[in-house]
């Protein structure tokens, strides 16, 4: 079978794929992501645009000196066209949660597969998710109570935790708003003949 490997350090995309009976190999892609995104946003590229460049950089980095299918992933919060990095520390974490409190945000959620170097597939699923109006207090004790986690994520929130509190809507799937649109992409694994129909 031909191998898949996952471009990424993320616990929650290889887990994701596990639980759908995926064997992936992680290999980080080790692509430089803070000059590439100050270099895109230089030129006034979009927020969508940004997620499916690095997730391409990552697949066809890892790809160029590993066989088989390698999926590159990425995601960005885009609030109103402006893109939403992960904080830096808690204070920041805090931050985005304020400035995020009673809107709606999307999150770019793109992959790319590459083989032999090259990308052969790419998909982006765009959830959209409305955040109720955030008291201080709210924010502080989720802070308090989920601590560095919350550096790991966009938007300063984990939704199959705790941060399902900050929500008052939700439109687009569950997987995607974890980073991984794995409908989709179960389904080009089954074409490829990968997984059995």
């Amino acid at each position: 079978m031909t191998d898949i490997i996952l471009a990424s350090g993320s616990a929650s995309r290889r887990s994701l794929l596990a639980g759908a009976g995926v064997e992936a190999q992680s290999i980080k892609p080790n692509v430089d992501e803070e000059t590439a995104k100050i270099a895109m946003r230089g030129d006034g590229m979009s927020v969508r645009d940004q997620a499916m460049q690095l997730a391409e950089m990552k697949a066809v980095k890892v790809s160029r000196a590993n066989p088989g299918f390698v999926i590159g992933g990425d995601q960005m919060l885009n609030l109103d066209g402006e893109a939403f990095d992960k904080p830096a520390n808690l204070s920041a974490a805090a931050g985005h949660l304020r400035k995020l409190s009673g809107k709606s945000h999307t999150l770019e959620t793109a992959i790319v597969i590459a083989e032999n170097g090259q990308p052969i597939w790419r998909y982006l699923a765009r959830p959209k998710l409305t955040v109720r109006v955030l008291s201080d207090e709210f924010v502080e004790t989720y802070i308090q109570t989920c601590g560095t986690a919350l550096l790991s994520t966009v938007g300063a929130y984990q939704l199959e935790g705790m941060g399902a509190q900050i929500f008052s809507k939700i439109e687009g799937d569950y997987f995607s708003v974890l980073g991984l649109p794995l409908l989709p992409l179960l389904d080009y694994f089954r074409v490829r003949g990968l997984l059995t129909t």
